[in-house]
């Protein structure tokens, strides 16, 4: 009976084991965890990022070679520390800190240890590498930004943090990633795929060859190129004539939904977040705490709209049958009500809609507004009808668009002041600031400028984006599909006529560009801050929107300048300027060019900080740029028209630096 137990024992543990084997070498072949197998060396190929192009052609950003120290913890053997350092232009203490970081990452797997060596840096550590085992140089490339502009629309590129790995697998430590603009909103379509060497290794820790003759190895996928629907030297024009001067800038080919504009300023040259300077650099942009050059004005400052908004309500009011465009009002230096007045400038009364929109009356609009919010018996029910109205020009969203940040404004329905006064207890009169673009209502640069194109097409848009081509793909549909408003068409022509007459007979007379139908509306913001806990008013915000021509228009936008006065005065010279650009690509205004070039408004901007009075005096005198900087930004401006879209020297000079 013994000799059977030792039998069926032998072959017990016998099947065990053959089991055992077929395991490993037979079924767990092929789930075999390549990235976990410490006998095994992986090294990534990096692909080609993808090219970044304007509308018109012009490279905005390419690549450019790039050498990042690697090393497998594990694998570093005793070595000089002190000509290690030396080499690499770092200090003892950093050579620890990244050494143990990595380790607790990984012992087993790649980490970079320094990236993005320069040529000369990459020279004179290559011949010396052999001394230092366990680290490697892997190249891949970095970015190189052909132009100065542009740097919150094109973005940057930087290593992924603990967050990005643990959410996406396809990142390893020391991948770089898209960080802002469209380095991120196309990440995926410009990174490409990376490719993958498997290299077997010995006990002694020593490269044999290909894992398995290289059956897991793969080659790199480049990223594709993109265009994208900014018109570079626009761009560069916009910039330029926001110099030392707060605000955002965007422009929309209403036609289309085509970005050909985003201006942010103050601003910063995009190359600033390049190489191993990057972390320094991006550290001194994110703590400048008054220029805010990393904070998009264009996509996420909300501000009052002011007067532009004006324009909705007259169309909501003509779409809900409260008031014709014959309806006369009257308007004594304001509107007085319950005892207060919402104040306005001195012109003709009474007066009708056309007069009404290019005089900008205040009057005017309370009326109308008044006539929307109680046409029903319930307030609250008017107001959340004129606020469905309202959205449908894509405001209070983020427009679904596709770029990398953005805000979603706010426009106030009946549940806003039911929590401000209670159900029931409040009227029209409580949110009156609403009918001139104040209140609760906030609007950024881009949801104005939608607007604006929306009103041009009479009725429509298209989701404003800035992805015009991708080579081997096609764009979301979403980008050309129409957004109806839920205005009629009729309603919107005595309104356009208006915002032309804006610019024959009202407030924007003096910026008028001859031989252009432009269409516009000037407007003034109230701005207010906390200083100390109290409220304060500054300067009040300049603000613009404008499209042209008046009949099949090719550019529709807004204008923001933070406490620049009122809406003529620097806003709508900007506006006129930039569609004279976009339409005749000269410019015959040198009056409003020299204006803006000379003028600062820095003096503003440092009021918060400087424990100066408040108040807003609209005749004061402004600041004047030095006269160093008014001849170099005189030179910019020379330099922008010289390269013409219309100039061979343009198309000779395809990429160059604006």
């Amino acid at each position: 009976m013994r000799r059977f137990l030792l039998v069926i024992a032998i072959t017990i543990v016998g099947l065990i084991f053959i089991s055992r084997l077929f395991y490993l070498q037979i079924y767990s072949e092929g789930v075999h965890d390549i990235f976990s197998d410490n006998a095994l060396r992986k090294v990534y190929d990096y692909p080609k990022r993808g090219f970044v192009f304007d509308r018109n052609g012009e490279l905005l950003v390419s690549n450019q070679p790039s050498y990042d120290v690697m090393f497998i913890p594990r694998e570093v053997k005793p070595l000089d520390t002190t000509e290690f350092c030396r080499l690499l232009k770092i200090e003892r203490p950093r050579f620890k800190e990244i050494f143990e970081k990595a380790y607790r990452y990984s012992p087993w797997l790649p980490s970079v240890f320094i990236p993005h060596l320069s040529k000369e840096d990459y020279a004179s550590l290559q011949e010396k590498m052999r001394k230092f085992e366990g680290f490697y140089i892997q190249k891949r490339s970095l970015r190189h930004y052909e132009t100065t502009i542009g740097a919150n629309v094109l973005g940057d590129i930087g290593e992924v943090n603990d967050a990005i790995i643990a959410r996406d697998p396809y990142y390893k430590m020391g991948d770089l990633i898209g960080k802002q603009g469209i380095e991120t909103s196309y990440e995926k379509t410009l990174r490409g795929v990376k490719g993958l060497k498997v290299i077997q290794k010995d006990r002694f820790n020593r490269d044999l060859g290909p894992y398995k003759d290289g059956i897991y190895d793969t080659l790199p996928k480049p990223g594709s190129d993109i265009t994208i629907t900014i018109d570079a030297q626009l761009q560069a024009y916009g910039e330029l004539l926001m110099q030392n001067k707060h605000g955002g800038i965007i422009a929309i080919e209403p036609a289309t939904g085509e970005i050909l504009t985003m201006v942010s300023t103050p601003t910063y040259n995009p190359n600033l977040l390049v190489g191993r300077n990057r972390s320094v650099n991006f550290s001194k942009l994110y703590n400048d705490s008054i220029n805010k050059p990393l904070y998009d004005r264009g996509l996420q400052a909300m501000y009052p709209p002011g007067s532009p908004f004006k324009i909705l309500n007259a169309l909501i009011g003509l779409q809900e049958g409260v008031v014709t465009t014959q309806d006369r009002f009257y308007c004594n230096h304001g509107y007085s009500y319950g005892g207060r007045k919402m104040g306005c400038h001195g012109h003709a009364s009474p007066l009708a809609m056309n007069g009404g929109i290019y005089n900008s009356c205040n009057a005017y609009f309370a009326n109308v507004y008044r006539r929307i919010i109680d046409k029903t018996k319930s307030p609250g029910t008017g107001l959340d009808v004129w606020s469905e109205h309202v959205k449908s020009f894509g405001l209070g969203n983020y427009l679904n668009n596709d770029l990398s940040v953005g805000q979603p404004g706010k426009i106030p329905t009946s549940k806003t002041y039911d929590q401000l006064y209670g159900k029931n207890r409040w009227g029209s009169t409580f949110n009156l600031s609403n009918a001139i673009g104040q209140g609760e209502v906030l609007t950024t640069p881009i949801q104005l400028a939608n607007m604006t194109a929306a009103i041009a097409n009479r009725g429509y848009y298209y989701t404003p984006h800035i992805i015009k081509n991708i080579e081997g793909h096609t764009i979301d549909t979403k980008y050309t599909t129409r957004n109806q408003t839920t205005i009629d068409k009729e309603h919107f022509e005595p309104i356009i006529q208006g915002m032309f007459d804006v610019y024959n007979l009202g407030t924007a007379a003096g910026v008028r560009v001859n031989g252009i139908e432009i269409c516009g509306k000037t407007g003034t913001a109230e701005n207010f801050v906390k200083v100390d806990g109290r409220r304060m008013q500054l300067t009040d915000h300049s603000i613009f929107i404008a499209f042209a021509p008046k009949d099949n228009p090719k550019i529709a936008l807004a204008v923001f300048v933070e406490n620049g006065y009122w809406g003529a005065r620097f806003a709508g010279k900007i506006a006129s300027l930039l569609i004279e650009k976009y339409i005749n690509d000269t410019i015959t205004r040198t009056d409003m060019e020299d204006y803006l070039l000379k003028h600062t408004l820095e003096h503003e901007y440092a009021k918060p900080y400087s424990g100066q009075a408040f108040g807003i005096n609209k005749n004061t005198t402004l600041e004047v740029v030095d006269e160093p900087e008014y001849k170099q930004l005189k030179e910019l401006l020379n330099q922008l028209n010289s390269r013409s879209k219309k100039s061979p020297e343009f198309k000779k000079n395809q990429g160059a630096n604006l």
